[in-house]
């Protein structure tokens, strides 16, 4: 069992929500709602875990925090 974390954004042009995994080529998706997003999310998820080999799997990135900060534009 992985526990994997995505990164969220909502695009201000479509209205989608839109995820990404850090770390996982290929593991991005897009929806409507969050709900849709998190089933999304997970099904190309184990799709990717899928095509990766054992040795890819041990080098996963451990999430460790998200850090917010301002700068002046």
């Amino acid at each position: 069992m992985y526990k994997i974390t995505g990164y969220i954004e909502k695009d201000p042009e479509t209205g989608l929500y839109v995820a990404i995994v850090p770390g996982i080529p290929g593991a991005h998706t897009q929806a409507e709602t969050l709900d849709e997003l998190q089933r999304n999310l997970k099904e190309v998820v184990e799709l990717c875990l899928e095509e990766m080999d054992a040795e890819d799997k041990k080098h996963l990135p451990e999430f460790v925090g998200i850090q917010q900060i301002e700068v002046a534009a």
